[in-house]
């Protein structure tokens, strides 16, 4: 009873930000996003009789008493499938840092539950998955699929699709690590927080609608000036409407706002490139292929930039290991 898998973070490009129902951990607005192929997260799940309880190592270390409650409230909604599987063990890492605006917590649960659906008996659909996955993280469901993927809303739930492979338009992205430590409001009380205090979310979700369907059509002609203008639209909406939280969400760095200006100056020179950010400081360059040298060599000399990290398109999530 063991099996591992593998799976990448995303990043999205039509931002959700806000619950519909927290209790569901349903999105408010829905999301595109692309995954990325260097970043992974590794995880092995093993059940096993002689366990008292669930037991998770997070790179190398025994997790936190709140990553442990969400990893065994995730297998609580694997186990309803199989009654008797037993307390598990999990152990996962990440190439990457944790909980600091990279999306660790998609690649994590999209691992776990990859992992566990081989076990079941029968496994899960992949809606039955995605919709494991979403309960667990919100924006875990995007990567268990690879390339350009849109979780939807629809009727009273959400609908994953993939909107390109991969190979079918092969962006580069180039990311800017500005800090290695975990942000100071992770993402699900940053959400709430937003949600009850700014004068902004009404209007923040009146934006989906017009930017999911732009984003749609730009990656469908593989158009990265239409995509560019969303993405970076999407991306300081979402800022803007935490910003204006009470007491004000501020996830990004000095270098942060400098790689943003840096971004658009290269793409005022020529380069087809644009930003994005997720709820940390953090910046994501989006390269059209062949341009991420000119980029990767930008924002290395950003002061304050710690790393450079390049990435391309990435797949699904997927068991490696039995």
């Amino acid at each position: 009873m063991e099996a591992v898998a593998v799976a990448h973070p995303n990043i999205a490009l039509v931002k959700y930000w806000g619950k519909a129902d927290p209790s569901r951990n349903l999105p408010a607005v829905g999301s595109i996003s692309i995954t990325l192929d260097t970043l992974t997260t590794t995880t092995r799940v093993r059940f096993g009789r002689e366990l008292d309880g669930d037991i998770l190592t997070l790179d190398g270390e025994p997790a936190s008493a709140e990553r442990s409650d969400r990893v065994s409230a995730c297998l609580d909604l694997l186990r309803e499938r199989r009654p008797g599987l037993g307390h598990a063990e999990v152990v996962s890492r990440n190439s990457f840092p944790t909980a600091a605006g990279l999306a660790s917590s998609a690649s994590a649960f999209a691992a776990l539950v990859t992992a566990v659906n081989p076990l079941l008996e029968p496994p899960l659909g992949d809606a039955e998955l995605a919709e494991i996955a979403r309960r667990c993280s919100g924006s875990a469901p995007r990567s268990l699929l690879g390339g350009f993927v849109e979780l939807a809303l629809e009727g009273d739930g959400t609908v994953l699709r993939r909107l390109l492979d991969r190979r079918e338009w092969p962006l580069e992205v180039v990311i800017a690590v500005v800090s290695r430590d975990a942000k100071p409001v992770g993402s699900t009380a940053g959400m709430e927080l937003t949600r009850t205090t700014s004068p902004y979310y009404e209007a923040w979700l009146a934006t989906s609608t017009t930017d999911l369907a732009a984003a749609r059509w730009a990656i469908a002609a593989r158009d990265i000036e239409a995509l560019a203008a969303v993405a970076e639209g999407s991306c300081l909406a979402m800022h803007a409407v935490a910003m204006a939280a009470r007491p004000g969400l501020v996830y990004w760095g000095a270098p942060t706002v400098d790689g943003l200006h840096l971004v658009r100056e290269l793409r005022r020179r020529g380069t087809p490139v644009f930003f994005t950010i997720d709820a940390g400081p953090q910046l994501k360059a989006v390269c059209g292929p062949g341009s991420s040298d000119a980029v990767a060599a930008a924002l290395a000399g950003v002061p304050g930039v710690v790393e450079v990290v390049r990435c391309g398109l990435g797949e699904g999530a997927r068991v490696v290991g039995r």
